[in-house]
C-alpha cells in the first residue's frame, strides 16, 4: 500500500481555494473535482459516505444525530464507530495488506474502531458540573504524549463563541507528531476552521479572507511535511456553506397543531419526544420528522409542505430516491429551500426555554444549534460577566454560562441540502493527476478514489 494522507478542510469550495495563495499554487498542476455532496450534506453523513462508499441508506448515519427509538431520546454527536453499519476503507486496506495502518485524527465515529491510531475531542465532565478540555485516543498513551508536547487540546476554540484557528492548528500538529511516531499508511485529518464564520456571518463577510489565509498556512505546513515523506496527498471537503436568511422553527409549527408533547419542569419547557405524536430533529437544512402515530403521516406531510422555507418533504418513496431510507431516518424528511435552515426550537415563549438553550451543550439539545457560536449581543458588560462566571467555577461554585442568544436570525450560512450551484459543492484535489477520473464525482465515488491512491 502507498502512504496516503487525506486533509478534510470543512467548508472548502473552489472559490475558497482561489483566496488561499499556497493551496492555489499547489493545486495548479494537480487534479481537481467537484463532489456532488452526499445527502444530507452534514459532517457525520458525509465522512461516513467517503469512508465506506455507501449511501446513508446502507451505512446508517442519517445525520449528525437522530432519534434513538428504543431510548426515546434524540442524541447528537455520538462517538462509537460501531454505529457505522458498513466496512471502512481502512478495513479493506488492512485485509489486503496486514502490515498497513491507519491514523484517524478527529474524523467522526472515531472511538472503538479498528483504526490503529485515533484521536477525538472528549471533555472531562466532572461531578460538580465542570467541563474540562481533553481528548480520547487509541492507544490510550497517545493522548498523554500529544498533550505533553502540544498542550491541552483547545476545546473551546473547537466549538462555541471562541472558535478559532487554534483547534485546526492543534489537530494538524498532532497529526504530524503521530506520523513521526508511528508512520501510518493512511492518515485522516479533520480541519474544522472554515465552518465557523461561514455559518456565523455568511460567505461574503469581511472575516472570511482572514479565515482562508489562516487555513492556508495550516495546509502549507501539512502538505509540505507529508510530501517531504513521499505521501500521496488528497485535500477534500464535506460540503460548502450557502448563505441563508430565514430560520424555520418546525417544532413550533407542530406544537401549534397539538402534535408536540411538552413537559414543564421548574417553569421551563422540555420536549417529550416519546410522548409526542410528531416532532422534528433539526440538522442544518435537513430535519427528520418522527411520528409516534403513523396514521397522521399524510396530515403532517401536508402541514410541513405548507410551511414557508420548506422545499421538499420526503415520504417513503422520496427517502428511497434520496438514499436515506434507513430505519434511523425520520418517517418524513424535510429539506429547506436555499435561503432557509431549520432550528430545533420548540418553545413559544423565550422565558420558558430550557436552561441548556442559552449555553453551549451539543448533547442536551434535541437538534443542531449553530447559534452556539454567538454570544448574546443584548448582554451588557459581557466580558466581565464571563470572567466572573469563570472565577466562580474555579472557586468551586455552581454557575451557568448562559451567554448564548436565542435569536436564530443571527445565523447567515448553512448546509445540508444539495446546492444548485457547483460553486457551493465540496471539492477534491489530488497530488496524483492520474488517479482522479473526472472533474465531477458523486460522494460515494470518493471511496474508490481513496482506494486507488492506496493501491495504484
Amino acid at each position: 500500500m502507498k502512504k496516503v494522507v487525506i486533509i478534510n478542510a470543512v467548508g472548502l469550495t473552489s472559490s475558497g481555494t482561489e483566496q488561499m495563495p499556497f493551496l492555489r499554487k499547489w493545486s495548479e498542476k494537480k487534479s481537481k473535482a467537484h463532489i456532488r455532496p452526499t445527502f444530507p450534506a452534514v459532517t457525520c453523513s458525509a465522512q461516513t459516505t467517503y469512508l465506506t462508499g455507501k449511501h446513508p441508506s446502507a451505512h446508517g448515519i442519517v445525520g449528525n444525530g437522530w432519534y434513538f427509538k428504543t431510548d426515546c431520546e434524540v442524541k447528537f454527536w455520538r462517538q462509537s464507530n460501531k454505529l457505522v453499519q458498513a466496512e471502512k476503507i481502512w478495513d479493506r486496506m488492512k485485509s489486503e495488506d496486514p502490515s498497513s495502518t491507519c491514523s484517524n485524527m478527529f474524523w467522526w465515529y472515531n472511538m472503538y474502531s479498528t483504526a490503529d491510531f485515533s484521536v477525538t475531542p472528549r471533555p472531562n465532565y466532572l461531578a460538580d458540573g465542570r467541563k474540562l478540555p481533553d481528548i480520547y485516543s487509541h492507544p490510550a498513551n497517545l493522548r498523554d504524549k500529544l498533550q505533553e508536547e502540544l498542550g491541552t487540546f483547545p476545546l473551546f476554540d473547537f466549538w462555541g463563541p471562541r472558535t478559532s484557528i487554534k483547534s485546526s492548528q492543534w489537530i494538524a500538529r498532532a497529526s504530524m507528531l503521530t506520523d513521526k511516531m508511528h508512520d501510518p499508511t493512511l492518515t485522516l485529518i479533520y480541519l474544522p476552521h472554515l465552518d465557523y464564520n461561514y455559518q456565523r456571518h455568511g460567505k461574503d463577510h469581511p472575516s472570511i479572507p482572514r479565515d482562508l489565509k489562516e487555513l492556508d498556512a495550516v495546509m502549507k505546513e501539512l502538505i509540505t511535511y507529508y510530501e517531504s515523506g513521499n505521501a500521496r496527498v488528497m485535500v477534500l471537503s464535506e460540503y460548502g456553506i450557502s448563505d441563508v436568511h430565514q430560520p424555520v422553527h418546525l417544532n413550533r409549527h407542530l406544537r401549534k397543531e397539538g402534535l408536540l408533547a411538552i413537559r414543564e419542569e421548574r417553569g421551563l419547557e422540555l420536549l417529550d419526544a416519546g410522548a409526542s405524536q410528531a416532532f422534528a430533529v433539526a440538522d442544518h437544512q435537513v430535519a427528520h420528522i418522527y411520528l409516534n402515530d403513523t396514521d397522521i403521516t399524510a396530515k403532517v406531510k401536508t402541514l410541513l409542505e405548507n410551511i414557508p422555507g420548506v422545499e421538499h418533504v420526503l415520504d417513503a418513496e422520496g427517502k428511497k430516491k434520496w438514499h436515506i431510507d434507513h430505519d434511523r431516518a425520520g418517517d418524513l424528511v424535510a429539506i429547506a429551500d436555499k435561503d432557509s435552515w431549520f432550528t430545533y426550537y420548540y418553545w413559544m415563549d423565550d422565558n420558558k426555554s430550557p436552561d441548556f438553550a442559552r449555553i453551549v451543550d451539543i448533547h442536551k439539545k434535541p437538534g443542531y444549534d449553530p447559534v452556539e457560536m454567538h454570544t448574546n449581543p443584548k448582554i451588557k458588560f459581557l466580558i466581565p460577566r464571563i470572567a466572573f462566571k469563570v472565577l466562580k467555577k474555579k472557586l468551586g461554585f455552581r454557575m451557568l454560562m448562559d451567554v448564548i442568544p436565542l435569536d436564530a436570525t443571527l445565523i447567515k450560512g448553512s448546509h445540508g441540502r444539495i446546492p444548485e450551484d457547483k460553486k457551493d459543492w465540496p471539492v477534491l484535489i489530488s497530488s496524483e493527476p492520474a488517479l482522479l477520473p473526472a472533474d465531477h464525482l458523486e460522494a460515494v465515488e470518493v471511496y474508490d478514489v481513496i482506494y486507488k491512491h492506496l493501491t495504484n
